[in-house]
């Protein structure tokens, strides 16, 4: 019975903890950042994939998709989207992505530097998925909300060697997804005392 409680428990403690991420997630969506030098006006940094982060290295990989999840859900509930839910698609990707990998290498290497190298992979991974996701499902999803050819001058905007969807990748899509990725990071080690100290690993974590 002690068992079934405890058990009981630690899933409501989880459930608590996972609702309350995703919800500082979704918050900290509305803080957006358009990186005009390297990304067209729709393409913006948040620090919204923290939670996700924090959730993945406390709770394990799962839960870190599943707030990646719920956040963007969330965003197209309540603030709607302005790219057929292309973005948050987007968005859910990358985060999963990024939690997931960071999570699994963190996992095995729980201190200070482990959490350095496995978020310096998880970006790496990112960026990689970014890339791909965005050249062969997302951009051509963007393509029938707008026209590709609007789509790549916005590019060319910001800097001619853009000249189609796969320079797009190159310029755009791959500085824009490291820098994401590497700020979140730095506030993350800035946190990560006490997002661990707040939110010790769940017993499947293990």
């Amino acid at each position: 019975m002690n068992k079934v409680n405890t058990s009981t428990m630690i899933r409501t403690k989880d459930m608590t903890k996972v609702a309350m991420l995703s919800v500082i997630g979704f918050v900290l969506m509305y803080f957006q950042l358009p990186l005009t030098f390297v990304a067209p006006p729709f393409m913006k940094l948040d620090i919204s994939d923290l939670p996700v982060l924090m959730g993945a290295f406390t709770m394990g990989p799962v839960y870190g998709i599943i707030i990646a999840a719920l956040k963007n859900l969330m965003h197209i509930i309540f603030k709607g989207t302005m790219t057929a839910g292309v973005g948050e698609l987007s968005n859910f990707i990358i985060s999963s992505t990024f939690a997931l990998v960071s999570s699994y290498i963190y996992r095995k290497h729980r201190s200070y530097k482990g959490a350095v190298l496995s978020m310096t992979v998880g970006v790496l991974a990112m960026t990689i998925l970014a890339m791909a996701s965005n050249y062969f499902v997302v951009f051509p999803l963007y393509g029938k909300v707008m026209p590709m050819e609007a789509i790549i001058a916005m590019g060319s905007a910001i800097t001619p060697k853009i000249t189609g969807l796969f320079t797009m990748m190159i310029y755009s899509v791959i500085p824009f997804n490291l820098i994401k990725g590497f700020t979140t990071s730095a506030v993350m080690m800035l946190v990560y005392k006490n997002c661990l100290l707040y939110t010790s690993p769940s017993p499947r974590d293990s």
